[in-house]
């Protein structure tokens, strides 16, 4: 095995690197200075952690917030790797040993701001030691076109001349191809080759909703996930406060994170967070970069985000382990108008038509009926060519259409009778007849346009000319009043030579995804109580243990013994020896308890199941052919639980008809698949599959082949 393959077995637990990690890792080795984009969950971290363990010497790594360096270094010592950081929140005497660790060469990876590393005598301090690599994490935060630019990370375009020899990486999840181009420039990189990972994170599901008493929607949607981890973002301090106390009285574990808390407040809050002390936070935009827990399962914007960057970042605070997670974003045009105002106080007119400008662009991404990984990725220059994402609303869900060519001739004509001078409000007043005084001065109450759209209300007028502009018959044209023009395609329709399909008013209720039902959901929970045990003891949060992948995977093949348990993903030596003995001991007295048995390498027999009292009740509704929806409403648990007793009842013997529960079409394509790779494990058949079925789906189906198999 290759020193780097070796290195990450043995202290990140993992046979194979995700894109793109590996060939940054190879030019770092090499001493090559590079430019990293990869997306939230993509690993960044691994780029320049790894090579700390080949190179002779410190890796130094440039980080914008406390907490982060807290959170990245916890998780390298849990690995087995000598990390420190420096910064404001440790003493000097804490200080003054980490720099007497890295004169006698005992720590691999330094982690510090921008604004330390650049103080003169530390720069010096440095400039003494053997210093194999530099990373700048976050690199977008140097870029005056980046959305959380830091001045100063400016003052790092001087580390090629202090370090000239020294490769630099710089790393960055968010970055249009200005920004991009912006950093290599600042950091004056030599030669960089660029990387750039998908920005696709195809387990996160995106939904926008007009809000209609939001906190009503997002009660509905909270129902059942109380153990669940999620984030959600309101504009100002007050309304996270507000919101978090009322979830607080309906019995969720909330607390509100923003700018206006005491400094230890917040460090406690997040440190809560993180260890799963409380599963939401309800956070202004203050809550930011320095979240890297794993097992985040939503993220909800309550009110609208100022631009796509700041959403894709938040965004990808969810699902980091790779598994299904929520975005949703409760819109309302009226939060245009308070982030306009916050626009409006900045002084700069550059920096101004800039906001405006990507503030358009997000409203424009929750008001198109298009794909929304679609409209997201190409934002930032990655070209989508699937017609059907099957993981975003208007995919999932596809909004109705009418014939509306009548609905744009009208629209269309009254641009025109206005001479193009007018915005899409003055619009929708004149078509529904108003005549307020702006109308009457201007004397457009006298036009053939005025009153000809009574049918609809101004409201959906409005909704069908912003869609006409995403369509490409209208255009929009100004900063903070912007007004409407014709195009070329506009003036046919205007001439009666072009057809249009307009989209009919949506329903606002969320769509609900289905847990991941493939596994033992009670092992789950137990495994999860110990890792949360063994976490407050050792002070670090959960996930720096095992992600909820790994606790997934060890709820799905049940491991007897150390060489099983090794399989396990993110089980590296380190990791091995420390928990090894603890989760095998309630794994293996779980399946002793539950007379249940893992299934052998290579064979296609199934655990022989014990009908429990529970599964006794979900099989009382199962023979009424009830829905898996309605059991779970029925019985109070999520779908995911009863999924699992489904199939645990169909291996134990019961007949169960799984063509009421999964579509015989999908049966077949399902089954085919796993007759080509086996059936031992989910994940590759839900990989060869994709998003045409779902894990609870093949889990059933597997479920029944098995128990078919056994049977003959």
């Amino acid at each position: 095995m290759d020193p780097t393959h070796h290195a990450l077995q043995k202290y990140f637990g993992y046979t194979t690197f995700l894109p793109l990690q590996e060939e940054v890792i190879r030019d770092l080795l090499l001493k090559k200075d590079a430019f990293v984009l990869m997306p939230t969950g993509g690993g960044k971290s691994l780029c320049y952690q790894l090579p700390s363990l080949l190179l002779d010497g410190v890796t130094i790594v440039v980080s914008p917030l406390i907490a982060l360096m807290k959170d990245q270094v916890d998780a390298l010592k849990a690995n087995g790797i000598a990390a420190a950081h420096i910064n404001s929140s440790l003493s000097y005497d804490k200080i003054r040993n980490v720099k007497l660790d890295l004169a006698d060469n005992m720590i691999s990876v330094l982690y510090v701001a921008p604004e330390r590393l650049m103080i003169p005598d530390f720069l010096s301090a440095l400039k003494r030691l053997n210093v194999s690599l530099i990373a700048i994490d976050e690199a977008h935060c140097i870029s005056e076109w980046g959305h959380d630019f830091r001045p100063g990370y400016r003052q790092l375009e001087v580390l090629k001349e202090h370090f000239p020899q020294v490769p630099l990486v710089a790393l960055t999840a968010t970055a249009t191809s200005r920004v991009q181009e912006d950093i290599i420039t600042q950091l004056k990189l030599s030669n960089p080759k660029t990387y750039k990972a998908s920005f696709n994170r195809k387990n996160l599901f995106y939904q926008v909703k007009p809000k209609d008493n939001a906190y009503h929607q997002l009660l509905q949607y909270l129902e059942g996930r109380k153990n669940d981890s999620g984030i959600i973002y309101c504009y100002s301090r007050k309304s996270a406060d507000d919101l978090a106390n009322k979830l607080q009285k309906e019995g969720y574990r909330t607390l509100p994170y923003h700018a206006g808390l005491k400094s230890t407040v917040r460090t406690e809050t997040q440190d809560k967070f993180i260890k799963d002390d409380v599963e939401i936070i309800v956070a202004t935009v203050a809550f930011g970069m320095g979240i890297d827990k794993s097992n985040v399962r939503f993220v909800i914007h309550y009110d609208l985000p100022k631009n796509l960057e700041t959403y894709y970042q938040e965004t990808g605070r969810a699902g980091r382990d790779g598994e299904d997670s929520d975005c949703i974003i409760f819109f309302s045009r009226s939060d245009i108008r308070k982030i306009s105002y916050f626009i409006e106080q900045k002084d700069d007119e550059k920096e101004k038509q800039i906001a405006y400008k990507k503030l358009r662009d997000m409203v424009d991404f929750c008001e198109s009926g298009s794909c929304r990984r679609k409209i997201l990725l190409e934002y930032f220059g990655e070209t989508y060519n699937e017609t059907n994402c099957g993981n975003c609303d208007t995919c999932l869900n596809p909004k109705e259409t009418i014939d509306g060519t009548i609905l744009a001739q009208k629209i269309v004509s009254c641009v025109s009778q206005i001479d193009e001078r007018f915005g899409i409000n003055y619009i929708a007043d004149i078509l529904c007849g108003s005549r307020i005084q702006k109308i009457i001065r201007n004397h457009h109450d006298t036009i053939t346009a005025h009153g000809t759209g009574k049918e609809y209300s101004k409201k959906q007028w409005q909704s069908f000319a912003r869609e006409l502009v995403q369509l490409g018959y209208l255009l929009s044209e100004g900063d903070q009043y912007p007004i409407i023009k014709l195009t070329s395609d506009g003036n046919k329709v205007l001439s009666g030579t072009k057809k249009v399909s307009l989209t009919k008013p949506e329903e606002t209720k969320i769509i609900q995804k289905n847990a991941n039902g493939s596994f033992d959901h009670d092992l789950f929970e137990i495994l999860r109580s110990l890792r949360k045990q063994l976490a407050d003891d050792a002070g670090m949060p959960p996930y720096v243990i095992f992600h909820d992948s790994s606790l997934v995977e060890m709820a799905t093949n049940f491991p007897q013994n150390r060489s099983d348990f090794r399989t396990i993903g993110g089980v590296g030596e380190h990791k091995l020896e420390k928990y090894g003995e603890l989760f095998l001991e309630k794994i293996t007295s779980y399946c002793k308890d539950h007379n249940t048995k893992p299934k052998p390498a290579g064979t296609h027999n199934p655990p022989t199941e014990t009908i429990t009292s529970t599964m006794q009740e979900t099989l009382k509704l199962c023979k009424q052919e009830l829905a898996i929806k309605e059991i779970a409403r029925k019985r109070k648990l999520t779908t995911g639980t009863i999924v699992s007793h489904i199939g645990k009842l169909i291996l134990s013997g019961e007949k169960i008809n799984i063509d009421k529960l999964v579509d015989t079409a999908k049966q077949k394509h399902i089954t085919g698949v796993m007759s080509i790779i086996g059936s031992e494990k989910l994940a590759p058949i839900k990989d060869e599959l994709g998003d045409d079925c779902t894990y609870e789906e093949i889990y059933l189906v597997r479920a029944h082949k098995l128990m078919t198999h056994k049977t003959r």
